[in-house]
């Protein structure tokens, strides 16, 4: 196996670490214990496979730059999630969750991208849906998701980790 190679399958064991963690984090009671650990695993794990993403794509330039502006728009808005709790933002939570939830739409949609057209059912969808489907499915449930703790206001403060 050339370096190529072996930076790709170290990319693939990181995706797959960063949507399960990310999914356990999601999926977690938002308090300190499971949500916090799956969390800097999720967050950790999407910094390495974002600067794989970023060398694999400057490597084939020609055939995958589209994982390089992937790779740095997500990440991107992980960062944006992580800084917004670690910080303690005003509102922090609403951001939080933007960013989490937007990385995490960002990592399925990379994955669709390069293997949607070998999963069952999918693969009848056209190319271009991979691109747009965890977007259109995303996008709502975030907004569902920062409303239900916006009702409550008061549950950003007992969230404390």
């Amino acid at each position: 196996m050339d370096l190529f190679g072996v930076i790709l399958s170290i990319h693939i064991g990181l995706g797959m670490i960063c949507l399960l963690s990310g999914m356990v984090s999601m999926l977690a009671a938002k308090k300190k214990g499971r949500h916090t650990k799956w969390g800097e695993v999720y967050h950790a794990s999407y910094a390495a496979l974002a600067a794989t993403a970023i060398m694999l794509a400057i490597w084939k330039w020609n055939e995958i730059a589209y994982l390089f502006y992937i790779a740095v728009f997500s990440y991107g808005l992980a960062i944006y999630g992580y800084a917004a709790r670690k910080r303690k933002w005003k509102n922090w939570l609403q951001h939080h969750i933007r960013g989490m939830l937007g990385s995490y739409i960002g990592a399925v949609t990379a994955l669709l991208v390069n293997v949607g057209d070998s999963i069952p059912l999918l693969n009848k969808l056209p190319a271009l849906s991979y691109w747009f489907l965890p977007t259109i499915i995303g996008s709502p449930l975030i907004y569902i998701v920062v409303r239900r703790y916006r009702k409550n206001a008061s549950v950003s403060k007992k969230i404390s980790y």
